[in-house]
């Protein structure tokens, strides 16, 4: 097995802004309602998004799925707990009464150039996540994050910093309110290489030009979530953010190409095309 290079080297070398591409582009028109299925990041990939945003749970039986809620009650014709369903149980369930839930390897051999950005939404994904990273070497096509510090933490341990990490909360808190880049790196031990934000949190501004200046001068990162709308996303890109999660994967290769900023390729080029 072959050393891989370290985290960031790989992931977050391309053109900046990244545009991610948030479940598949889960409210853009054609596709509402699909949201984390193969169907979902094909037409993401089709319209250019070479970032692709998901979501991971494990299944009973170990499957590592790309879904976001704990239950599939919400987006399928099923219901129950992810957690407590085998996968042949999940396989039954469909996503606007036509998709499968996908397993994250089916992700990764649909779109082989594509990087995902994946969210540890469970305990039990922490180490098969981390398995399925190894197993594949895809050390430069993933940044994980979590909610979680616990499982951050843990994710990073079994990974041995081998894999490029965004801040989990406290992470992200010390940034916000640390008077300089060097303290900010210090209290995270350097651990993040993105702080991955909401544009607001109630009156707070958390993507502030502040934030973004001391990140930067850490050498980390700032992607921002989930934005829809063209102003707002133009204020965040004046402002020097360097990553925009979108719902509207529309309206963001929109915004991005009138500023000149569009680093995707031509939309109808696939991965298989010359």
């Amino acid at each position: 097995m072959s050393a891989p290079r370290p985290p960031a080297s790989g992931y977050l070398d391309s053109p900046r802004p990244l545009a991610f591409a948030h479940r598949g582009g889960a409210y853009h028109p054609e596709i509402e309602g699909l949201e984390n299925t193969l169907a979902a990041f094909a037409h993401a990939v089709r319209l250019g998004y070479t970032y692709l945003e998901t979501d991971v749970h494990v299944t009973s039986d170990g499957v590592l799925l790309a879904f976001h809620d704990t239950v599939l009650d919400r987006v399928t014709d099923r219901t129950g707990s992810i957690a407590d369903s085998t996968y042949a149980e999940v396989r039954e369930a469909l996503i606007g009464g036509s998709e499968r839930v996908p397993t994250l390897a089916q992700l990764f051999d649909a779109f082989a150039a594509a990087r995902f950005n994946i969210d540890l939404k469970s305990d039990g994904a922490v180490e098969a996540l981390a398995a399925f990273v190894e197993d594949r070497e895809a050390w430069d096509r993933v940044l994980v994050g979590s909610f979680s510090a616990r499982r951050m933490n843990a994710f990073r341990r079994r990974t041995r910093g081998r894999v490029a990490t965004s801040a989990h909360p406290l992470e992200v808190v010390a940034y916000v309110v640390s008077p300089s880049a060097r303290l900010a790196r210090l209290l995270t031990r350097g651990r993040p290489v993105a702080l991955q934000v909401p544009h607001r949190r109630g009156p707070l501004v958390v993507a502030s030009a502040g934030l973004v200046r001391r990140a930067h001068a850490a050498g980390v990162q700032v992607h921002v979530w989930t934005i829809d709308d063209p102003a707002e996303m133009n204020i965040l890109l004046d402002r020097g953010v360097d990553g925009v999660m979108t719902d509207r994967t529309d309206i963001l290769r929109d915004v991005l190409r009138a500023r000149g900023q569009w680093h995707g390729p031509a939309e109808g080029r696939t991965e298989g095309d010359a």
